[in-house]
């Protein structure tokens, strides 16, 4: 069905055997129904995880399909010997399937509002590509794509009986779609002279709510399009309207920091609510009566309020930073809410106990919304995608009583050797046979790369790692943080050898090429030369007054050069102290600084967008190689001094000529770029991303394929090897951090994950 285009169609076919299966097993004692029941479940998890790219590319289904699925999944492991053999090292995943059913992806945008239908069929969403899309919730398959509005759609709301669409934009109109034509436009609504940023239907379905940037909430005859009433109360920009269940009762959130309640009947200002320390983002009333009224904040909290008294109830906390939406289960039991910490909590109403965590988004999570049924949860991310959860499986998996830690209450099934949170920084050792990663979790983590384990944990640091960085001989690892302590440790026993302290927080390390210097250039635009032996300081180097954002040593170990923030480039002597050259040129801070293998060149890329290529004997500018439209990341000269390399924010690597500064060749990519190398002969430009062919011998990739050494390629959606697309990433096994060396590709994912593959042709 694969091959067909009807994979999609599989869910519903599975859901029927499910149903008759379970029938069956009902009225029969025999194993074999519940064997067949589970395989009918575990075969239809597997369709919804691959539906978005088996219609396109069917055999991934045999391959990412099979590599991504839980270690303990029937389809795993009936069709074991289907996995590809040209993966040598597959990537940890969890060992069973987690609360996340599906991934939809399609709009190019964030998005900003989800919605079910009424009965559960169809869910809508809006997003800053101007579009509303409509998915069936069951397949996850688009329906339509309803188009016209001419700013970002903010906000969808379907009416009660389902038979109209609305949705509030940025072009300052509300749009209502009539759901049996399938979207066609059947009405706009106008008069506000701002954005409109939410709506939502009166229960009985005769009037549509707004709330607008222009201060004002409005209500709407959406048979006429007629206003009805402008209440006007709020000091500023209304973020969230919201309905009582029997329609008497309107709320309103709004940048003021205050929630007002509204008489429906008469638009009388009922109570408005003071206690949040920043501006509301989201309110909602509990579904089946008017006992609370949640809402959510830029202050981190969630409030529950009686509405017809005003007294706070609860209040709702452990969210990093701020939280931008929250919705009701439909029995009251459940409050969901999303936060720019990329998570979606799931608390109970009634003790305001956590109840479990969801993590998989990599950006903000925009908007959440419940299935009719209360047996799904949606949400929209600026990541593009729309994720869809089980909220059952969420939250009985992960009590609240076994879980002390809140970090461990997470519907993803965290594998215990997983980062608590994203991944900063990754770096293989030279050699490529360990990983070190880096997180916003504060610990460093080491991995043996040929098994994918876990080697050691360092838990010492106070803060954020934001570097990590191996000695030339593999046998150190440095870790510098912002709690101003860079660690020394033994790699094979992971035994800490010094401690590096400052004033300041460390911005860049490097090893020199003997592996017996390290050096740390900080904050306050000092560099530090350290004995990795002794820990005695060698040297310090002052002169930037600013911060050194990049270093490099000569091959030989006898210079060094800094870039800073102070938009200059210095050249140090390691052995005497002495300052060699300032070169002057760049508008803008520098961030990168290379120098050639003979160190008769010095390249610099800084974020005014260009490259300089100077003469480190005279100090003189040789080039200025201009073309990237954002800040450059990374450069790198060739052993020959032929070649140079640019990695920019513009999400493109570039080769050009140092000989006349001509543009060679453009890459795109998908991902920062932290690592370029050209390898010895000038074939390859070896990066974090994997291998770029560089003449047009390589481009076919005979060489690669000839020498047995496969050239990988992080693309967009895809590992490709040899140039060929080989390996599709699901949604959720896509990287926010990767690093490649020789045959082997780390991912860093923004739930904490560290996945490492090793292929093989």
């Amino acid at each position: 069905m694969s091959l067909l285009g009807f994979a999609s169609e599989l869910v519903g076919t599975l859901s029927l055997l499910q149903k008759i299966i379970s029938k069956q097993s009902h009225n029969s004692e025999s194993h074999h129904f519940t064997e067949l029941s589970d395989f009918l479940h575990d075969a239809k998890r597997f369709v919804q995880k691959n539906s978005q790219i088996t219609d396109h590319a069917p055999l991934q289904v045999y391959c990412s399909g099979l590599i991504f699925s839980p270690h303990k999944s029937i389809i795993r492991r009936q069709f074991q010997s289907e996995l590809p053999n040209w993966i040598c090292q597959l990537p940890q995943v969890e060992e069973a399937w987690s609360s996340e059913l599906q991934s939809l992806e399609g709009h190019s945008g964030w998005i900003n509002s989800v919605v079910f239908s009424p009965d559960g069929a169809l869910l809508a969403s809006g997003s800053n590509d101007k579009t509303i899309r409509l998915w069936n919730t069951a397949t996850g398959v688009l329906q339509h794509t309803l188009e016209g509005h001419s700013g970002w759609i903010q906000s969808v709301a379907f009416s009660p009986d389902g038979a109209l669409l609305a949705s509030g934009s940025a072009d300052k109109t509300i749009r209502l779609w009539d759901m049996s034509t399938g979207g066609a436009l059947q009405q706009i609504l106008e008069g506000n002279s701002e954005l409109v940023d939410s709506i939502a239907f009166i229960p009985d379905g005769m009037l549509l709510v707004s709330g607008s940037k222009d201060g004002t909430v409005r209500i709407w005859d959406k048979t006429t399009g007629e206003l009805q009433q402008n209440l006007k109360a709020h000091s500023n920009w209304i973020r969230s309207v919201a309905l009582s269940f029997d329609g008497t009762l309107l709320a309103s959130g709004a940048r003021d920091n205050t929630i007002k309640i509204w008489d429906i009947a008469t638009g009388a200002l009922q109570q408005t609510l003071k206690g949040h320390s920043d501006l509301i983002t989201s309110v909602a009333f509990s579904p089946n009566n008017n006992a609370i009224l949640a809402s959510s904040s830029y202050d981190k909290s969630i409030r529950l309020w009686n509405p017809l008294t005003g007294v706070l109830q609860q209040t709702l906390e452990g969210h990093l930073y701020p939280i931008l939406s929250i919705a009701f289960s439909p029995n009251n039991v459940l409050l969901a809410s999303s936060s720019r910490d990329n998570t979606i909590r799931l608390w109970d109403t009634v003790t305001g106990a956590l109840q479990t965590i969801f993590k998989g988004h990599s950006s903000y999570v925009g908007s959440v919304t419940f299935s009719p049924d209360g047996a799904l949860l949606a949400s929209g991310s600026r990541d593009k995608t729309i994720r869809v959860w089980d909220t059952w499986t969420g939250a009985l998996q992960h009590p609240l009583k076994a879980h002390p830690n809140p970090d461990s209450l997470t519907g993803a099934l965290q594998h215990p050797e997983d980062h608590l949170d994203s991944i900063m920084c990754m770096v293989f050792s030279p050699d490529s046979s360990m990983l070190a990663s880096g997180s916003y979790d504060t610990t460093v983590r080491l991995w043996n790369t040929a098994t994918g384990t876990l080697q050691h944990t360092f838990k010492d640091h106070s803060h954020w790692t934001h570097s990590v960085v191996f000695s030339s001989n593999n046998a150190l690892l440095a870790a510098g943080s912002y709690d101003r302590v860079i660690q020394l440790r033994e790699t094979t026993t992971g035994t800490l050898r010094q401690t590096f302290g400052y004033s300041e927080s460390s911005v860049s390390m490097i090893f020199s090429p003997d592996s017996v210097l390290l050096a740390s250039g900080y904050r306050d635009g000092t560099i530090r030369l350290w004995n990795t032996s002794t820990g005695i300081l060698q040297q310090s180097f002052e002169g930037h007054p600013k911060a050194i954002n990049s270093m490099v040593f000569s091959t030989d170990g006898v210079l060094l050069a800094s870039g800073s923030s102070d938009n200059t480039i210095r050249l140090w002597n390691t052995t005497t102290g002495v300052l060699q050259h300032v070169f002057e040129g760049h508008l803008k801070i520098i961030v990168s600084v290379a120098l050639s293998a003979d160190s008769t060149l010095l390249a610099s890329g800084s974020y005014d967008n260009t490259i300089r290529l100077w003469n480190t004997a005279t100090g003189t500018l040789h080039h200025v190689f201009e073309g990237h439209s954002d800040l450059i990341e990374f450069v790198a000269l060739s052993a020959d001094n032929a070649l140079l390399a640019s990695g920019s924010y513009d999400k493109t690597i570039r080769i050009w000529e140092t000989a006349t500064g001509t543009l060679q060749k453009t890459f795109d990519v998908t991902l920062p770029v932290t690592y370029l190398r050209f390898d010895q002969d000038r074939s390859y430009l070896m990066t974090n991303l994997g291998s770029l062919p560089i003449n047009s011998a390589c481009e076919n990739h005979a060489s690669s394929r000839n020498n047995g050494s496969p050239k990988i390629f992080l693309e967009e959606q895809w590992i490709t090897l040899n140039g060929e697309r080989s390996l599709w990433l699901p949604p959720g096994s896509r990287p926010n951090r990767a690093t490649a060396s020789s045959n082997f590709l780390a991912l860093g994912h923004p739930s904490g994950r560290v996945s490492i593959l090793g292929f093989r042709v």
